[in-house]
């Protein structure tokens, strides 16, 4: 195995680590906690196999097809649609179960840590990067084009964001709304980064991850808005 090969492999297992870390030493949600393990177990198998399928859909329909090994054998994967897949597979399966517990506090400062960690993966393997440019901190990735480190720049973003989603937990603000809040500023970060990826553009001259990033942020944003007004005193429960 060659060393980005092997690089990439590495931070792949360590983020897992790193979240499965985070989330045993991590503040417990009161309603996750009160969970069967049976119900969690099933909670953690729907966001892996939502995750998985996200992160190939766009990838799904390239040369090998839907069916072929290669497909789901092949690196490339997106974490935009990575998160959509798990978080519609989490809520399709609380809602199979009956659960009605929000269980979103618990996962976002071990998802925070863990993307933080991968994403320098992506940077070692050479993968994800940006568009040429002249800064200062320019990364040639072997073709001999100094680019934008887009994978540094999200891993900081993740990083902060898991500082901001402490500071949430520990100051006890945006309860049950932890996790909304950190996608949706990933979708909106996203959004804005693409300006600076080398990805084709298409409808109304956006990205496709663009468009993802957009519907993450803004189905998360409804559904947040639904349930706040669905509390709010006088409305039916």
């Amino acid at each position: 195995m060659n060393a980005p090969r092997f690089a990439y492999l590495a931070f792949m297992l360590l983020a897992v680590g790193v979240f499965f870390l985070a989330r045993r030493l991590a503040p417990a949600t009161p309603g996750v906690t009160k969970l069967p393990r049976r119900q969690k177990l099933w909670l953690a198998f729907a966001a892996f196999v939502g995750g998985v399928f996200g992160g190939k859909f766009p990838f799904l329909f390239d040369a090998g097809g839907p069916l072929a090994i290669a497909t789901w054998s092949a690196d490339g994967k997106s974490i935009t649609t990575a998160l959509i897949g798990a978080y519609l597979a989490v809520e399709l399966t609380k809602a199979w179960l009956g659960i009605r517990i929000k269980t979103g506090d618990s996962w976002a400062f071990p998802l925070t840590l863990s993307l933080a960690v991968g994403r320098w993966g992506c940077f070692f393997n050479g993968c994800c990067y940006g568009q040429p440019c002249d800064l200062p901190w320019a990364v040639d990735f072997g073709d001999g084009v100094p680019r934008h480190p887009t994978q540094v720049y999200e891993s900081l973003f993740h990083l902060g964001m898991a500082g901001i989603v402490l500071w949430l937990t520990f100051t006890n603000r945006l309860v049950t709304h932890r996790l909304q809040f950190y996608l949706i500023a990933y979708g909106i970060f996203r959004c804005i980064t693409e300006y600076i990826r080398p990805e084709p553009r298409d409808l109304f001259g956006l990205t496709f991850y663009q468009w993802a990033a957009a519907a993450l942020a803004l189905g998360l944003a409804l559904q947040w808005e639904r349930e706040v007004a669905r509390n709010r005193p006088g409305q039916r429960q």
